[in-house]
């Protein structure tokens, strides 16, 4: 698959603003286009909210990275704004919320931390928007923050909805993907990382893990590169993102993982527990090798529910849900939405 040219990206940086700009304008009598600092935990987080109809179910995304920016994806996400109103959260350490609190005033960050700010957020929404309760997305990293605000409060959410979800390694099933993946792309170098580093992600160092990421997202050459095609793109031609914003998005993931690092590789999910009280969907690319289709599944067996569904994301590695935004888009309107609206009814 032909990778994006970011330098024609840069070149063409200003052109695609205003044509995202002019893309994601909202004249709906009732729309809501709206993007404020919201004291959340004791500080101001920025919250955006798009929709054609506040009346339409909210989705709340909580991004991966950790801390990365998903509002930079909301022109791959315009078509969702007919059938939902879409909630990104730059959640404490992240992006704008970064740059406004800097790093004293951000605080100890923990994904209890984070989890806990979710609730707040989703409490923050429902009574701005009249709604009784949310759906819940959880995207990679953030799909951790997501099972944390699934368990703690199921009575705020139609339902949770993982995607990239992280999941247990218990049978070294990740460990293998990822050689055998590097393997078939010709990676000696990957490989030979991923046998040193072995199968026991509490002995990974910092560096390796980044180092392990690097080569993994070169691995599967048949979806949309998430770095190449999907971020950096996407960054560069945000109208909401001026240079320093960019900026303090990697910043801000820098200072988030070097909270989050020990916890993120050994989250205890036999703590959190099998059972939820609510709906649960996975929504994951049926190439991702970052957090592999194949442990995701796993775990969703695993799940007990009042009603599970597992779906797979076709020709979409991590990010599933914007290098498929239009699939992933009608997957909701089939499968979650009929949901919301009986439990709504």
């Amino acid at each position: 698959m032909s990778r994006t040219n970011i330098l024609w990206e840069l070149v063409l940086r200003k052109s695609n603003q205003r044509k995202n700009a002019k893309g994601l304008q909202t004249n709906t009598p009732n729309g809501i286009v709206e993007g404020s600092f919201v004291k959340i935990g004791g500080i101001g987080q920025w919250i955006t909210i798009r929709g054609e109809n506040r009346n339409n179910p909210v989705l709340l995304i909580i991004p991966g990275g950790p801390a990365s920016t998903y509002s930079i994806f909301s022109p791959l996400l315009r078509s969702w704004e007919k059938h939902f109103t879409v909630v990104q959260w730059d959640q404490r350490g992240a992006g704008k919320t970064f740059r406004k609190n800097g790093k004293d005033g951000c605080g100890t960050i923990t994904f209890d931390r984070l989890a806990q700010d979710g609730i707040e957020v989703t409490k923050y929404l429902c009574h701005k928007l009249g709604h009784p309760k949310v759906i819940l997305i959880g995207s990679s990293a953030g799909s951790l923050i997501g099972v944390m605000m699934a368990k703690l409060r199921p009575d705020l959410f139609y339902a949770y909805v993982g995607t990239d979800q992280n999941a247990p390694d218990l049978q070294n099933l990740s460990y293998e993907l990822t050689i055998n993946a590097l393997r078939t792309a010709g990676n000696t170098k990957g490989v030979q990382l991923i046998e040193r580093m072995g199968p026991d992600q509490s002995l990974w160092s910092r560096k390796d893990y980044d180092k392990r990421n690097q080569y993994l997202v070169k691995a599967i050459k048949d979806v949309p590169n998430m770095i190449m095609d999907l971020i950096l793109p996407s960054m560069i031609s945000s109208p909401d993102h001026k240079i320093h914003d960019l900026i303090d998005i990697f910043r801000g993931m820098s200072f988030s993982l070097d909270h989050l690092y020990d916890e993120l590789i050994n989250f205890d999910f036999k703590k959190l527990g099998k059972r939820f009280e609510l709906p649960i969907f996975i929504f994951q690319g049926d190439q991702d090798i970052i957090t592999p289709t194949a442990t995701a599944k796993a775990y969703y067996d695993e799940i007990e529910a009042p009603f599970k569904e597992f779906v797979l994301i076709k020709n979409a590695g991590h990010l599933a849900c914007f290098a498929q935004s239009d699939q992933f888009h009608n997957e909701l309107i089939k499968r979650v939405l009929p949901l919301v609206n009986t439990l709504g009814s």
